[in-house]
């Protein structure tokens, strides 16, 4: 039975807090964000709508502050354990009464949180979808008060999308069973086809949409040549991230169980999570990672979305993602705390044929691997790109950057150079054509270079007129001028023969002279250069500096040790006490009196009342 809306006059009382005031006193926020607070008062009386905001961004806020602001519970739709655990207990701090449903629950534990419900006192409850499914829980639904429903990673509805979840489909329900109740779809992660795909299966035609900028200028995006993936990784991180929290994603478990253990050998304190592991040791190795600082997770993609841990200084990639979309998400969860971050890559021709192999050999349906395929094309197009990565990946999101260069990408602050490889394009996409189309890499660079190898004599080859008309440019140059060729989209993977590569339609023109093929100068020092670490080059990449001054170094260690003895207390994640910024903030204001601590960001009503003493307590001590 449809629930009836609540109309404005009916919001919790006519003197009711205002939505800036709970957002100073449960939250220690003194202003909103961006579109926070249109998209607030939208839902608060009664709106339906979608919002896509970066990781980081503050989307949380959205249904947190109407869920508090009006009668009844918000109900949050959530894919993942993690996240509903660690936003639960982050509210719990706060003194927000919230909690979960998921199967971690014994039944009377489970029992107790649907009587708080059905008694009205809860202000959110967090929900998987498939439990919300279920007839019990949709029957209890609709004998509760409800404030809102907020469908969290609402891209998981979208089958075009990177991370599809079936049961996400069945949330239809919502708008047909609960018709009165304001819904509101948010996710950080979205194209237009998944956008338009989000809005007719939640049935939120009509509603406006809430766009923030993609853009996370705090990240920046590094991309370089694959030469030896893991040691270049051990580089990175010794040279730029020692000490630093970080994840690193690879496509394989067995990729990620090697990894990690040689970063672990290497010195750096690193723990493999993929869904091969056992529950338990998967379980242990995210909650080293959320609650200590300075662990690496080395994952596949099953690690991630929805961990709200604000300070990872980098994401790491061994493999190409499956899309920009997979990308942007991944590399969002570094630098959530608005803090500088790195998005760090490894690249190189393998990954292409790879990923176009697993398209090819998908159980999916034609539609589906062409539109795969696009958005796998696009992501090459964003790592081959001589210009600035970060206009290239807005761009994809439909968001255009005011300047050329952002400033804040491997292209910007290393402008690679650029010249005319039209000859080399034709010399390559001719091999290709006299060989049959049959050949993979080494033996076309063989054939190229001029190099009478066994098998380049089986095949007759030696003999082609193409046959040492490439011997100018070394193996290197010529796989690196290869990927480019793929990457442009004069040469695909042969989805038939593995390894081998065919030519497009536009490969004739090239051929031809008519289309021209810009390279990027591939010199035999600019492949050795930037197959490393460029802070190694001592280029402007450099390591993630601290905010707080020297100064305030010993209390931000006193402040750092004290928030870690309150975590273990309470159970909760570091984090979940205090966030870096907001201990950073009472390093530097370092204050005396309560009302001074509740001017620092972050620090609410109910956490002033907790641990204000301790904290003044501390700082005193600390300036003696």
């Amino acid at each position: 039975m449809p629930q009836p809306a609540i109309a404005a006059s009916e919001q919790k009382s006519a003197t009711a807090p205002t939505a800036l005031s709970v957002l100073n006193s449960v939250f220690g926020l003194p202003a909103f964000r961006g579109a926070q607070e249109e998209i607030v008062r939208h839902v608060t009386t009664g709106g339906n709508c979608l919002v896509l905001m970066p990781t980081g961004g503050g989307k949380s806020l959205c249904y947190q502050l109407p869920s508090l602001l009006r009668e009844g519970c918000g109900i949050v739709v959530s894919p993942l354990i993690a996240l509903m655990r660690d936003q639960v207990a982050g509210l719990l701090e706060a003194g927000v009464k919230a909690a979960v449903l998921n199967s971690t629950l014994s039944w009377d534990d489970a029992s107790e949180i649907e009587q708080r419900l059905l008694a009205g006192d809860l202000d959110l409850l967090y929900i998987a979808p498939e439990r919300l499914l279920t007839p019990r829980c949709l029957a209890m639904l609709s004998r509760a008060r409800l404030a809102l429903f907020a469908v969290d990673e609402a891209h998981c509805v979208s089958q075009w999308g990177h991370d599809f979840r079936p049961e996400y489909i069945g949330l239809s329900v919502l708008a047909e069973r609960f018709s009165g109740v304001p819904r509101i779809a948010l996710t950080a992660t979205a194209d237009d086809l998944t956008r338009r795909e989000i809005v007719e299966r939640l049935a939120l035609n009509g509603a406006p949409s809430f766009v923030a900028s993609f853009d996370r200028p705090n990240i920046r995006y590094e991309i370089i040549d694959k030469k030896n993936a893991r040691m270049q990784l051990k580089a990175f991180i010794n040279e730029r991230h020692a000490g630093d929290a970080g994840i690193v994603y690879c496509l394989s478990r067995a990729k990620v169980e090697d990894t990690a253990a040689a970063l672990t050998r290497a010195g750096i304190a690193a723990l493999p999570y993929h869904a091969g592991l056992d529950a338990s040791l998967r379980a242990r190795n995210q909650d080293r990672f959320l609650n200590e600082d300075g662990v690496v997770i080395v994952a596949t993609v099953a690690f991630g979305m929805g961990i709200d841990k604000p300070d990872v200084r980098f994401v790491a990639h061994l493999d190409l993602p499956k899309s920009i979309e997979a990308y942007y998400q991944e590399t969002g969860r570094a630098g959530r705390d608005g803090k500088p971050a790195d998005a760090w890559m490894t690249y190189g021709l393998a990954d292409i044929v790879q990923q176009r192999r697993m398209i090819d050999e998908s159980q999916g349906a034609e539609a589906f691997k062409r539109v795969s395929l696009d958005k796998l094309n696009a992501l090459v197009g964003l790592v081959e790109t001589t210009h600035c990565r970060r206009t290239r990946l807005l761009g994809y999101f439909g968001e255009t950057l005011k300047a050329m260069k952002c400033g804040n990408c491997d292209n910007c602050l290393s402008p690679p150079k650029v010249r005319d490889g039209s000859v080399i394009a034709q010399k390559l996409l001719s091999c290709v054509y006299r060989t049959g189309e049959r050949f993979g890499a080494v033996h076309l660079i063989d054939i190229l270079t001029g190099r009478e190898t066994d098998r380049v004599k089986q095949f007759g080859h030696h003999r082609l007129s193409v046959f040492g008309i490439g011997a100018d440019l070394n193996d290197k140059q010529w796989r690196a001028a290869l990927r480019q060729v793929v990457a442009l989209g004069h040469l695909r993977p042969d989805s038939e023969a593995f390894g081998a590569f065919k030519l497009t339609e536009s490969a004739r023109d090239v051929l031809k002279g008519i289309t021209a093929v810009m390279l990027r100068e591939e010199s035999a020092d600019a492949i050795a250069q930037r197959g490393t670490s460029r802070s190694k080059r001592g280029s402007k990449f450099v390591s993630v500096s601290r905010d707080v001054s020297s100064q305030s170094a010993g209390l931000m260690g006193a402040l750092r040790a004290w928030r870690s003895e309150m975590a273990r207390k309470h159970g909760v994640p570091a984090y979940v006490v205090f966030n870096d910024t907001t201990l950073e903030g009472i390093a530097t204001l370092q204050p005396r009196t309560h009302a001074q601590l509740h001017a620092v960001a972050g620090i609410g009503d109910k956490k002033l009342e907790r641990y204000g003493d301790a904290l003044i307590a501390l700082v005193e001590k600390e300036a003696r």
